[in-house]
């Protein structure tokens, strides 16, 4: 196709990666599940030079480690798989909490190395911290998985500035994985500014808002609210919220794409060290997110955007209120 991946080092010491990542969870939470273009899709893209496969043991109940793993069989020198656990969930996908004990966690590993069929997982993250857990036994497991060669770089994942710090002495840790967007921009306060001289990489993900940013989000009623709705889509938080994104709108109207690449592109250009991660679940979506890399920005455009989502004119907290004691603030 005559296209040239942009590549990023994931952190001071870690490896090079595609400067853009793939989401894969909703090809398993989307339903009806179509697996064989979403395989197509993990195909597609790593022929495009996107090497970083971002997934968890609980997308779909592990169905989505399966899915990767048949994608690459036979090319496993071509992808960098990031994989998180620690979640809960029953099968109606109610939350049940985090569980980071350390004989959890390697138990987690295991049926992850099954599914993935490799030896070893690139990147290996827990998705939150367990509050019953001192947080320097679940990255101590994750060390003792790094010795065991059984994972080879350590991430973590939403936690704030003094967890980090704590992970990052037990072992260096390569990567965060955190939400990061215009929308969304507390952790330019205190976690960036940690992650940065330690010379950890930032994976930003729910890069589009829940849909703020690509201007397809749909307000959620009260009524049918659950515990994984975002209270910035319920009642006036959505229509402040949409209102702010319409400026995004414009901006990109008048540089002729689309809102969602425009958002994208911005977090490329706050720094090197940031490797966003983008979904899709076709392969007719590759070559839009391929074209986010040739986006470019003036200083007044970047002005403009950087005062239009100032910290907190988005409202609304991300998560629900039964998530939130367990995502950074």
């Amino acid at each position: 196709m005559g296209f040239t991946m942009q590549h990023r080092r994931l952190g001071h010491n870690g490896p090079r990666v595609s400067a853009l990542g793939l989401g894969c969870n909703r090809m398993s939470l989307k339903q009806p599940r179509n697996d064989a273009e979403s395989i197509a899709t993990i195909q597609a893209s790593i022929d495009a030079g996107i090497n970083l496969l971002n997934t968890a043991d609980f997308y779909g109940s592990g169905h989505n480690e399966s899915l990767i793993g048949k994608a690459f069989k036979g090319r496993r020198d071509d992808v960098f798989i990031s994989v998180k656990c620690g979640a809960m969930f029953d099968p109606q996908m109610t939350f049940l909490g985090i569980d980071g004990r350390p004989e959890a966690i390697k138990n987690f590993a295991a049926y992850s190395l099954q599914r993935l069929g490799v030896e070893a997982i690139d990147l290996y993250q827990p998705c939150r911290k367990d509050p019953q857990v001192p947080y320097a036994e679940t990255i101590g497991a994750i060390k003792d998985l790094i010795t065991e060669g059984k994972v080879r770089y350590l991430g973590v994942s939403e936690v704030g500035a003094q967890d980090l710090r704590i992970a990052h002495d037990i072992h260096p840790v390569t990567a965060i994985e955190i939400e990061y967007s215009l929308a969304c921009r507390f952790s330019e306060r205190e976690i960036l500014p940690t992650a940065r001289p330690l010379g950890i990489g930032i994976i930003p993900y729910r890069v589009l808002a829940d849909g703020i940013l690509s201007a397809t989000a749909q307000p959620i009623p009260a009524s049918a609210a659950h515990q994984m709705a975002a209270p910035r889509l319920q009642g006036d938080n959505y229509y402040h919220n949409m209102a702010v994104a319409a400026q995004l709108d414009q901006l990109a109207g008048a540089k002729g794409v689309s809102p969602a690449q425009l958002a994208i592109a911005w977090i490329l250009a706050q720094g090197d060290d940031l490797v966003p991660l983008v979904g899709m679940t076709s392969t007719g979506r590759l070559a839009e997110n391929l074209a986010i890399l040739d986006i470019s920005f003036t200083a007044d455009e970047l002005a403009f955007l950087d005062n239009a989502f100032a910290p907190d004119n988005i409202i609304g907290d991300r998560y629900a209120p039964a998530v939130m004691p367990f995502v950074a603030r």
